[in-house]
Formats: C-alpha cells, structure tokens, sequence
C-alpha cells in the first residue's frame, strides 16, 4: 500500500519454496495462496519504504493475525476465531526505509480455509501503520490453512436397498464410506425387479452447508459434481458398474461444526429417472478427507 510518503508492504518467509494452492472467493474471482499446516508458524517481515528524503511520522506500527468466519446467509456475519496482535514500532519519526520482523508461533490453526456457497473461513496477516493526521496505512495478505490426515481406520463398505412396492427393488452398495479427496468410488447397481421403464440413472455428489447448530440450523444444497451411470432401460438381475473419480471435482473435507459456525457434509445421491420423468433416489452420507496436498 502506498501512503502519501511511503510504500507498506508484507513480505512471509520462505514463500518461493511454499506450495501454493487457487482459492475462489464467494465472488468467484481465484487466487494463488500460500499453504500452512494446522502448526506452522508464521514468520515474515513489515516493510516500509519512504519517498526518499521525507521524514514519515508515525503513532505506531502493528502486525495481527486473523482467523475469521464470514456468513452471508440473510444477513452478514462476521466472527474471528484467531486475533492477534504484536506491537513492532512505538510512536516516533522514520527518516529512512524499514524492515521489521515480526512471528506468530505455536497458534494452532485448527480449521481449514474453506470458501462456500454462503460461509466463508480464511486466514490474513494485517499491518498497520497509525497516523495522527492522515489515514492509516493498512496492507493485508492472506494465506491457506490445509491439514492433512493419515489413513482413516473402520472404512467399511455401504450397502443399501430402495424399492417400490412391486414396481421397483434395486440394491446398491459402494466399496466404503470414506474417501481422500482424491479416491475412486467404486460401486455396483443391482435390478432385482423391475416393473416401471427406467430412462436413464445418474450419481451426484451433493455438498451441505449447515449454518448455525441445533434447532436453528439451516441446511443448503449445492450439486458438486454429476455422473450418468447408465442410459437406457435396465432388466431384472442386471448389474451397473459404478466408477467415479473425485480428482477430477473441487471437493473439500468433511467438517464438523466449525467453531459452533457451520458444518460441510456430503452425500451421494443415486437418482433414477423414469419415462414419465418421475425420479427415484436414495442418499447416502460420504465421508471426505485430506490425505495430501
């Protein structure tokens, strides 16, 4: 940021050697961020450059760091999880450039960045500059919070069964209920009877959002991702193979009750659409996770 005499800037440690991964904001608009771990710390430099020759007068220069939770559901909610904040210059006179230091050690980065249909969770470094006369010089810059897991235990496979009374009676089962972001769900469909014309079937992948907890929770759907499995009439005993691969879609992890805010689920959602463009379908609960980067 440039102020009337000067140029604030934030610079992180080690950020060429940083994975960087794109970030959509609720606008959509997409950015590279550089990517933390849950313990990390975060270390950098506050810089300010002057116009040469000037002397800059100040009230003082802090560093903070941000987690925040933004809800834009009905209306704007705002709340931060993280604040901190390091004092790194008393008020006094700059008469040439600057460069300070500043770290955040050991803050426990528990949530990942997430952007939503309406919640939104990110993380920033903001510095600022106080003035007495003129505005303050404010610079931010954000980074990703990304957290990775080992392999999941009790990973058992789903099997189900949906029907109509003598019209219809399929079983379907997928080869577990968990999945890395970046598995293959396999699966099988079977006929066992079949009495109504099936045009076509389909699998999706659908992303909840709860927002708030408890009785006054508000769910919203959103349609990730959408496969057909099968275009035409099946016959009884016939079985549809099931191959998705969740690599090629932006699926996040599973989240439980971020800081009493919102939660993120996901469900498999197998529909079956008749001649009659009459739908049948079944949901099943997935569980996501992060096994890499």
């Amino acid at each position: 940021m440039f102020g009337a005499k000067g140029e604030l800037s934030i610079e992180l440690e080690g950020l060429d050697q940083r994975k960087k991964v794109p970030f959509k904001d609720q606008s959509g608009k997409e950015s590279l961020l550089p990517v933390f771990s849950a313990d990390e710390d975060i270390i950098g430099k506050v810089n300010l450059n002057l116009v040469k020759g000037k002397k800059f007068e100040h009230q003082g220069i802090k560093i903070e760091l941000y987690g925040r939770i933004d809800i834009s559901y009905e209306k704007n909610q705002t709340s931060d999880f993280i604040s901190l904040s390091r004092e790194l210059e008393p008020p006094g006179a700059i008469t040439q450039n600057i460069s300070i230091p500043f770290s955040f050690n050991k803050v426990e980065k528990q949530y990942e960045t997430y952007t939503g249909r309406y919640c939104r969770l990110r993380y920033f470094i903001k510095a600022t500059v106080t003035r007495k006369v003129s505005s303050n010089m404010v610079k931010e810059i954000e980074f990703a919070v990304l957290n990775c897991q080992s392999e999941v235990e009790e990973n058992s496979p789903i099997k189900m069964e949906v029907g109509i009374e003598e019209c219809l009676h399929i079983e379907f089962e997928y080869n577990r209920q968990k999945y890395s972001l970046k598995d293959c769900i396999v699966g099988k469909v079977y006929f066992l009877l079949v009495r109504i014309r099936i045009k076509y079937m389909e699998l999706a992948i659908i992303r909840r959002e709860t927002i708030g907890a408890g009785a006054t929770a508000t769910n919203e759907n959103e349609t990730i991702a959408k496969y057909e499995v099968m275009d035409g009439a099946p016959v009884r005993g016939e079985n549809i193979p099931i191959r998705m691969f969740l690599g090629a879609f932006e699926l996040t992890p599973t989240y439980y009750n971020v800081n009493n805010k919102f939660s993120v689920r996901h469900f498999l959602n197998l529909v079956l659409v008749d001649e009659e463009d009459r739908r049948y379908f079944k949901q099943q609960e997935i569980i996501l996770w992060r096994k890499e980067l």
